[in-house]
């Protein structure tokens, strides 16, 4: 049974106003409520169509108001914000992330219409170690528990909305364990990141990376919030990409640095608002993290559309390289022929320098 009154947290973000646009052009959904504590910008306002924009914060308890005056069945919750600066600083963060997103819950206990809960999570609940498993399933634990920042946040958060489940077994809950988002409309940390002239890296470390398109991304919330799944599943693209692999597809140029000199470039560039990294993030950076989709295709029944590869050549298309592709092109297939040439010559040297088999020993034959 499709969903008749919709609440989407978070709209004033472009995914948030994507999904809640999609839902409005759903004819059987009767309403679609889009909540946040900033307006949208008129561009992504036109965008809503019939979506009512309401103002309200959910650290605030008036957001039950909000559930029940309309008498809201579905809620996807997607105001949980993954950068300090975007939230006024790490203090506002994790009080917008934790304290609003249990005022949220306690407004869905409350509420007798409410029978669908979608959370939008991500994969960094697993952390990222050199000690991480090759693929994290759903039924996995981090093998080093984030302790702080957005990835300890939505810790906090998925137990919150696990409790709320036990508490209100009649609500199927959802819980998306998203990758890292890509794509030309998207802004995210790792397209901050990207875009760069000179991307700094962990000297000795090369991360591999599962990327997941805003197309699929858009598509999976909107699957979730119609349809009946109930559970936790990972979402990304298949494949991965290491991330020098990343930088060298963008055209960027990759500066390997020693990792205490890494994270004095991270305080650098969050102080000057670059790129807003974490020491979690960093270490993202560093060994980087891969998860399991059997269950995204075999229960929650979506493929997605776009590999990891493909994802990042969509995203390239908007990107001007620093360096061309044709050049970085050019300068590989050069490094390849030479080190094609030495090895012919290596073998070649070889083959003259293998040593003749010894001659018989004639005494020994004719003793024998």
């Amino acid at each position: 049974m499709p969903p008749a009154v919709v609440l989407v947290t978070g709209v004033s973000r472009w995914l948030g106003g994507a999904l809640a646009a999609e839902l409005a052009r759903d004819r059987f959904i009767e309403r679609v409520i889009g909540v946040d504590t900033v307006p949208p910008s008129p561009e992504v306002l036109r965008r809503l169509g019939r979506t009512e924009f309401v103002r309200a914060d959910i650290r605030n308890p008036l957001i039950g108001k909000v559930i029940a005056t309309a008498s809201v069945d579905t809620v996807v919750h997607m105001n949980i914000s993954s950068t300090p600066a975007g939230s006024g600083g790490r203090g506002p963060m994790k009080e917008l992330n934790v304290i609003g997103t249990m005022q949220l819950l306690a407004a869905c206990q409350r509420a007798p219409s409410v029978r669908r809960f979608v959370l939008k999570s991500t994969s960094a609940v697993y952390g990222a170690s050199s000690r991480d498993p090759a693929v994290f399933t759903e039924a996995m634990q981090a093998r080093r528990v984030p302790s702080g920042g957005f990835a300890k946040d939505s810790l906090d958060i998925e137990g919150y909305v696990r409790s709320f489940a036990r508490r209100r077994p009649d609500v199927g809950v959802a819980a998306l364990r998203f990758t890292n988002f890509i794509g030309p409309r998207i802004d995210s940390l790792l397209t901050h990141f990207l875009r760069m002239p000179l991307v700094p890296t962990a000297l000795g470390y090369d991360a591999r990376v599962q990327l997941l398109h805003e197309d699929d991304a858009l598509a999976v919330l909107a699957q979730a919030t119609t349809g009946d799944f109930s559970g936790t599943v990972n979402v990304g693209g298949e494949g991965t990409l290491l991330l020098s692999q990343v930088i060298r597809r963008l055209g960027r140029l990759q500066v390997p640095l020693p990792s205490p000199t890494l994270g004095s470039v991270g305080r650098l560039t969050r102080r000057f608002g670059f790129v807003d990294y974490s020491p979690e993030q960093m270490r993202f950076l560093n060994f980087g993290r891969v998860v399991d989709t059997t269950v995204l295709r075999d229960e929650f029944g979506y493929t997605p559309l776009y590999t990891t590869a493909e994802a990042l050549a969509d995203y390239a298309s908007t990107v001007p390289p620093v360096v061309p592709p044709d050049l970085v092109g050019s300068v590989t297939s050069r490094a390849q022929a030479v080190v094609d040439r030495v090895g012919a010559t290596v073998a070649s040297v070889g083959q003259r320098l293998r040593p003749v088999p010894a001659a018989p020993d004639l005494r020994a034959v004719r003793d024998a």
